[in-house]
């Protein structure tokens, strides 16, 4: 799952993943469980009301390096 974001085209962080989603060209979400739930949850309700499938990914540090950058990151998408 999270080889796919490696390989995949994709969006980093919160701004730009929540305009991807608004504009629906996002297949599915990753949200790391230690980013602030303020960040996290708006975009968790938005891909609920918009049908988009949501992974959890335990770690920042994790799923910024899925995203193969050197920063922690705490939402992805893979694109469409």
């Amino acid at each position: 799952m999270l080889e796919d974001l490696r390989l995949g085209k994709k969006v980093v962080g919160i701004k730009q993943l929540r305009r991807a989603v608004q504009q629906g060209s996002v297949r599915q979400v990753f949200l790391a469980l230690d980013a602030d739930p303020m960040l996290t949850d708006p975009i968790r309700r938005m891909c609920e009301e918009t049908g988009v499938s949501v992974a959890d990914v335990p770690t920042m540090a994790e799923l910024g390096k899925a995203c193969g950058i050197s920063v922690k990151a705490s939402a992805a998408g893979l694109l469409h």
